[in-house]
């Protein structure tokens, strides 16, 4: 089993901030995910459906590594 890892970034401000979001949603969209985009920045993009907040979509940002999550939300633009 992969062990994630999470930015100070993400610990202090995106679970402060969006407090809906959990640190168990984030890991599920990546291991289950609609969609996955690399960003200019070599970071990585998924997407996914979180059963918890009545199916919407999450966005989870991680770095190149794919395992250290840096930023989540929810992603209301979402096209497949």
């Amino acid at each position: 089993m992969i062990r994630y890892k999470f930015t100070l970034y993400f610990e202090n401000e995106v679970l402060r901030k969006r407090n809906y979001l959990t640190k168990d949603i984030c890991v599920r969209v990546i291991e289950n995910p609609l969609k996955i985009e690399r960003q200019e920045d070599n970071r990585f993009r998924f997407w996914g459906k979180a059963k918890e907040l009545e199916g919407k979509i999450v966005r989870v940002v991680t770095l190149d590594d794919k395992i250290t999550i840096h930023n989540a939300f929810l992603d209301r633009r979402f096209k497949p």
